[in-house]
């Protein structure tokens, strides 16, 4: 199952432990999702939820599901109302505190789940920045910070040396969830194990090194960068920590909460550790109900109050005056009963809106900059499905509220037309109060706009 190098390390990295390391891969896999909040509690999904939940110890939010359960087929999946997550990677997100109204990075952001874990956290305030390098992770990322109703967001598309020339001391916090060599996927994705060498290692090791530092240059005074793994060597973990403190002496390793059956880093792993090494997190999976995966909270020398700001080379991005978005006004006048704050942009005939103080985009590949709102036509505005994935139901004019199985919403998500009552106009199609979509209702049948590249059949 594994290459022989990594067990042969292994084995002498855990020496007695490594036979209960080596068994625990013989269980079932640890299936856990985490409720997104800006769509609801955990307290009120659990009295709704159709699955088998139980608590994962380091996140309120997160759940263990049943081998029975499908919640990634449910509608309740496409309405974002919770992320499918691995329970270990939720501890990273934790760690950082993110809090409302904050600047913040998520660096090396694809798929999603601990941008989407920090955008619940922020609770639409402030600005999150989520980037990724490459290029269709990137538009990965983007779908599902839609699908979770994200107001606050801007997704990027560039190498963190690009950011960090533009970004000097900007950020409050800090995501670093690095590319690594992912000896903690095995069990997931059997193309890590496959693709493991210490070559490798090495390679992730060195790319982990410029990462952090491009982060350190992005981070104000007084500011927090978690950094995070899902892998095992310590290379990539005490060693990458170890050697960022000695090029960045301005940066301290800060203790975090510790839950049963995490360890602390193992300072005698790596050569020249950095003081407070034991500080930073190990999660194994013969030890927690998860997979492997590593943390380190690394904080900024200095004082950055609340209204410190950073500098960013580009300046801040100025808005489109409301003539620019008229169509936009009017329907929202007639089928919404507040407006997404910030500032308006225009991309050609698609409207955006970015949060208060977003930075100017000039130079930037920009994927989202910030909630698409809709499409400008010839007298008309249709609005977005972001728009709809972002409104809570009491936010719109006209509701069409289905239950789960009810086999018109099964409809709705698969592109279907179905007959409705009521006047004619727009109506946010909701289910179990969660929304789903828009639709269209003229002459008693309902025209669907669910996007066409979205559609599929669920279960109900």
């Amino acid at each position: 199952m594994f290459p022989e190098e990594f067990t042969d390390r292994m084995q002498m990295l855990l020496k007695e432990e490594y036979a209960d390391f080596l068994k625990s891969y013989e269980g079932k896999e640890n299936r856990s999702l985490r409720i997104n909040t800006l769509k609801d509690s955990a307290e009120h999904f659990q009295a709704v939820c159709p699955f088998t939940l139980q608590p994962v110890l380091w996140e309120k939010n997160g759940f263990y599901y049943g081998e029975q359960d499908r919640p990634g087929r449910h509608l309740f999946h496409e309405a974002g109302v919770y992320y499918i997550q691995e329970a270990s990677a939720m501890i990273p997100a934790a760690c950082l505190q993110a809090a409302p109204g904050e600047k913040i990075l998520d660096l090396c952001a694809a798929p999603g789940g601990k941008s989407t874990q920090i955008a619940a956290a922020m609770k639409g305030e402030g600005l999150l920045i989520c980037n990724e390098i490459h290029p269709e992770r990137a538009k990965i990322l983007s779908e599902n910070m839609e699908r979770m109703g994200i107001r606050n967001a801007i997704v990027t598309n560039e190498s963190p040396g690009t950011l960090a020339d533009i970004f000097v001391e900007y950020f409050d916090k800090i995501m670093v969830d690095a590319p690594c060599s992912g000896e903690g996927m095995f069990r997931k994705k059997e193309e890590a194990s496959m693709q493991w060498s210490l070559e490798n290692v090495a390679l992730c090791a060195e790319r982990q090194d410029e990462i952090l530092d491009c982060a350190a240059k992005m981070l104000r005074p007084g500011g927090r960068i978690v950094y995070s793994t899902c892998t095992f060597a310590p290379e990539e973990n005490e060693g990458s920590v170890s050697r960022f403190i000695k090029r960045n002496p301005s940066f301290h390793i800060v203790e975090t909460t510790m839950y049963e059956g995490m360890e602390s880093g193992r300072k005698e792993w790596v050569p020249d550790p950095a003081e407070g090494i034991e500080k930073t997190l190990r999660l194994f999976p013969h030890k927690v109900r998860g997979e492997g995966h590593f943390a380190a909270v690394l904080e900024k020398e200095g004082e950055g109050t609340g209204v410190y700001k950073g500098y960013c080379k580009n300046g801040e991005q100025k808005g489109i005056p409301p003539a620019e978005y008229k169509e936009f006004t009017e329907f929202a006048d007639q089928n919404l009963k507040e407006i997404p704050e910030g500032i308006y942009l225009r991309f050609g005939e698609q409207l955006y809106a970015a949060p208060k103080g977003t930075p100017s985009l000039k130079r930037l590949k920009v994927l989202r900059p910030g909630l698409h709102l809709g499409t400008i036509k010839k007298n008309r505005f249709e609005p977005a499905h972001a728009l709809a994935l972002a409104c809570h139901p009491v936010q719109a004019v006209n509701q069409l509220a289905l239950f789960a199985q009810d086999e018109r919403a099964l409809q709705f998500v698969e592109g279907q037309t179905f007959p409705a009552d009521g006047e004619k106009g727009w109506y946010l199609i909701t289910v179990e109060g969660y929304s789903l979509g828009w639709g269209k209702l003229a002459g008693g049948m309902m025209k669907n706009h669910y996007p066409k590249g979205l559609r599929k059949r669920m279960e109900s």
